[in-house]
């Protein structure tokens, strides 16, 4: 089987962080930036997109695409690709290819204009696949939450090649 370097350190990077639970600070939900994201993402419904409106609500999308809180992050934070160079483990550095390998979102509690938004994350899984150099199947898991408890819970695979 031919083997490229680089995917080999990726793989034993991500094996050594495998289980070791990060947290980040994203924040506090702005009701003026989920209304924007929710016009971006299409929606038209008032509830949605006017943080006036009484029965405003932050869409169930909107913590889960929050990468970093304000004031957000520098040229120096990202990858040749645009991605954050920490966001997938072990290919800081590293000229491999990523894309996104999936994602299962469970709800668990509303998200709210106020809250202050803390991510804990964890590697939890790598596997080679295919054939040849193949390519690796990182999954990561994602928890959403405020001081009242647990809001978002993410399964995210990425692929490395």
């Amino acid at each position: 089987m031919f083997r490229n370097a680089e995917l080999e350190l990726v793989e034993e990077r991500a094996r050594a962080s495998v289980g070791r639970w990060d947290r980040r600070s994203l924040g506090v939900v702005r009701a003026e930036d989920a209304a924007e994201f929710a016009r971006a993402a299409g929606e038209c419904a008032p509830h949605l997109v006017d943080p006036s409106h009484t029965g405003f609500a932050v869409h169930p999308m909107y913590v889960v695409s929050m990468l970093r809180g304000a004031p957000g992050a520098v040229a120096a934070d990202f990858r040749p690709d645009g991605m954050y160079r920490d966001e997938v483990p072990g290919t800081d550095g590293l000229d491999v290819r990523l894309m996104a390998g999936g994602q299962a979102v469970r709800w668990v509690g509303a998200v709210r204009a106020g809250d202050r938004i803390e991510l804990r994350r964890a590697l939890t899984a790598v596997e080679r696949k295919g054939v040849g150099e193949g390519f690796l199947l990182l999954t990561m898991e994602k928890v959403y939450g405020a001081e009242r408890g647990r809001l978002v819970e993410v399964t995210e695979r990425f692929i490395v090649r």
